[in-house]
């Protein structure tokens, strides 16, 4: 009887995250399909296949790398991702040890300070957060990546220290034994054990920091354009009218590299949320 009772929870629990997959890829889908159509049978049939009449080919990728600057929009994005995920990791896993081993009223304030940070809307800080960036000159491609340190670290350093709370503290005490300083420690012995939650924290960040839209656009304008701003602002014609077929190529290239990076390290995902979070 208990077998299959678990037999069925079990179909019952397939057939829905089969459907959950199905809502999630469906407008993926829909966007490479549409990449291939010109833009006229995009607006009047949407959800059909491309055929003979509405293929397009390559033309619409094309349009959209030439008249996007796609390329260094694309750079820069690379560059502000790769930058400000490294910052993050380290940082906040540097931070998460120093509250962890060393409990006092400040270290404690640190960490509330930290979760505190994560329940504040983005959108009640970012016209003061605009006005002291360019005050302390950051808004530049090298300055946007400090910035997004700080809008990081919350999630970042809650993660970290819960899964630092699992860590046998005779580990690093052997390690100093042995002859090693602090930074030694950490990094020749805590963060190696610490390789699931930081890859867990790289990809959540790279996947925000690559596909946000504001953040860039508040702080670097027009003038530094990242891959969403600048497929914003390019396929934007006269009278407001958009280039579909541009937009939805380009947004094919925009979301390649991410899936990319998610599929190699998705197997860290869910080990790394579940070590974070049992102790936080």
């Amino acid at each position: 009887m208990a077998a299959g009772k678990r037999k069925s929870t079990n179909v019952i629990i397939f057939v829905l995250l089969s459907i959950l997959t199905v809502i999630f890829m469906v407008p993926m889908a829909l966007v490479l399909i549409n990449s291939f159509k010109s833009r006229l049978y995009i607006s009047v049939a949407p959800f059909a296949f491309p055929n003979e009449e509405t293929f397009v080919g390559l033309k619409n990728y094309i349009t959209g790398l030439t008249s996007s600057g796609f390329l260094w929009a694309f750079l820069r994005s690379l560059f502000i991702t790769v930058a400000s995920v490294i910052l993050i990791v380290v940082c906040t896993a540097m931070i998460s040890w120093y509250i962890v081993r060393v409990k006092n009223k400040f270290t404690k304030g640190l960490y509330y300070a930290f979760a505190f940070s994560m329940v504040v809307p983005f959108q009640m800080v970012m016209f003061t957060m605009t006005y002291i960036v360019g005050l302390l000159h950051l808004n530049n491609v090298v300055g946007i990546v400090y910035v997004y340190l700080g809008f990081g670290a919350g999630l970042s350093a809650f993660m970290f220290t819960g899964f630092l709370k699992s860590v046998p503290l005779e580990i690093e005490e052997a390690a100093t034994i042995d002859g090693c300083n602090p930074l030694q420690c950490f990094f020749r012995v805590v963060f190696p054990i610490m390789k699931p939650t930081a890859i867990t924290v790289a990809i959540l960040n790279a996947m925000w920091i690559w596909n946000d839209y504001l953040l860039p656009y508040l702080v670097l304008g027009s003038s530094n354009k990242t891959v969403p701003v600048a497929i914003q602002l390019a396929m934007q014609g006269a009278y407001g009218s958009t280039d579909m077929g541009g937009f939805m190529a380009m947004l094919v290239l925009a979301i390649i590299p991410i899936i990319i990076f998610y599929v190699i390290c998705q197997k860290y995902i869910i080990q790394g949320v579940i070590a974070g979070a049992v102790k936080g």
